[in-house]
């Protein structure tokens, strides 16, 4: 049986990023990391779309707005450092219609309040920064960028395994036993023993959480994210990231167009609900996962309060047309044939049973076991700095 301090399950962003927060605050602790993949950021980070988000869209004072700016500026410290490309390409958020400059004014506070750099733009100056896109106002963000989170996570795991930790791959967690002060940590490859077990399993957080013995509030239930990407003669359409005005009422951003760090154009994401946790393409079907949300209370309330949302989302997802349509209001000149389809995304979206969006960072411990239950975005931006607020609370208990 492998014996370590600290077992962190999940080898995504967050996991790497704690282990690799722990090991420079606490280099003498053994560490070990149990990855059921045969390679790190396999899933919500591989699949991300590579935006450093700024953090305007949050609540003031939440966790999600305080560490997004903190974890922003260390994760472009430690990409300069590492020699990881990013660029801060900036941002326009965009109201097409006169309808929506409220909620564009709303946003633009939250971003001064949240000590964004940005500011409301005119037509005329939205047509400086992005001459193909259509909007009657707008708010530009001009240090919101774009970086490669699993060549992050590469050069995470290579630091981390360089200073002494573990990394297991291939090791699916059974099962966690408490044995005295001790958790054992069982794996498709073996067992582990820890003095502690941090949980950072993404998709699957709140089975582990289960696992754990405690008791989580909300359950993961997955949303698929469905891209296209512009061919090379539609490319110069878009300079940086064109985002619309979020509808307020409802829980995803709305399809924009994000420049990726190795070149071209993404546009998406719609969101739809995926029949399998890993379900990566339309065909994607697991039972387990299926039957699990849909009797879910949470799921089936939030599907009839947003069940019209919720179709439009469908809709998109099985007419390229109404997904074209939906870029058309920001981008005007696109076209049907300028989208090829590109890989799609899972976002592990936290639910109440009430129904609720839990949209903050949800932890939740006891004496041997840490549950990150909810890591939401910008939890890619933000995550060197919740891997220090994780680390705050596993080294008390390791002194």
């Amino acid at each position: 049986m492998h014996q370590t301090d600290v077992a962190i399950v999940g080898g995504g962003i967050i996991g790497l990023s704690t282990a690799y927060r722990l090991q420079q605050r606490l280099p003498g602790v053994s560490l070990t990391i149990i990855e059921k993949e045969r390679s790190v950021a396999h899933h919500q980070t591989g699949h991300n779309s590579g935006v450093l988000h700024s953090g305007i869209y949050y609540k003031p004072g939440s966790l999600r707005a305080e560490n997004c700016r903190l974890g922003k500026l260390a994760m472009e410290e430690f990409c300069t450092q590492e020699g990881v490309p990013f660029e801060l390409c900036g941002k326009v958020i965009v109201a097409t219609e006169p309808a929506e400059l409220e909620s564009l004014q709303r946003i633009f506070e939250r971003g001064q309040a949240n000590g964004v750099c940005c500011e409301l733009i005119d037509a005329a100056r939205l047509r400086e920064l992005e001459p193909h896109a259509r909007g009657v106002q707008a708010i530009h963000v001009p240090d919101a960028g774009i970086v490669d989170y699993r060549q992050v996570c590469e050069r995470l795991a290579e630091k981390i395994e360089a200073a002494g930790g573990r990394i297991f791959l291939s090791s699916k967690v059974t099962r966690l036993l408490r044995r005295g002060s001790r958790m054992i940590v069982e794996t498709t490859e073996g067992d582990v023993e820890a003095r502690l077990v941090v949980n950072c399993a993404g998709l699957y957080s709140d089975r582990v959480t289960w696992m754990s013995g405690q008791h989580p509030d909300a359950q993961i239930v997955p949303f698929r994210g469905e891209y296209f990407e512009l061919k090379p003669s539609a490319q110069h359409l878009c300079r940086g990231l064109i985002y619309p005005v979020p509808d307020p009422d409802f829980p995803f951003l709305g399809v924009h167009f994000t420049r990726m760090i190795h070149g071209g154009v993404e546009c998406g994401p719609n969101a739809v609900f995926s029949f399998s946790r890993e379900g990566y393409y339309k065909t994607s079907f697991n039972l387990f996962d299926t039957i699990e949300s849909l009797t879910y209370p949470g799921f089936i309330r939030l599907m009839l309060r947003h069940w019209d949302a919720g179709l439009a989302e469908m809709w998109r997802s099985m007419s390229k047309r109404a997904f074209v349509d939906a870029l058309q209001q920001l981008v005007p000149e696109i076209q049907r044939e300028d989208l090829v389809p590109a890989p799609a995304g899972v976002r592990a979206q936290a639910l109440t049973r009430d129904g609720r969006l839990v949209d903050d960072f949800l932890i939740l411990e006891n004496d041997l076991t840490i549950n990150v239950c909810n890591a939401p975005s910008p939890a890619a931006t933000a995550s060197l700095n919740i891997g220090n607020l994780i680390v705050d609370k596993v080294a008390p208990r390791l002194v």
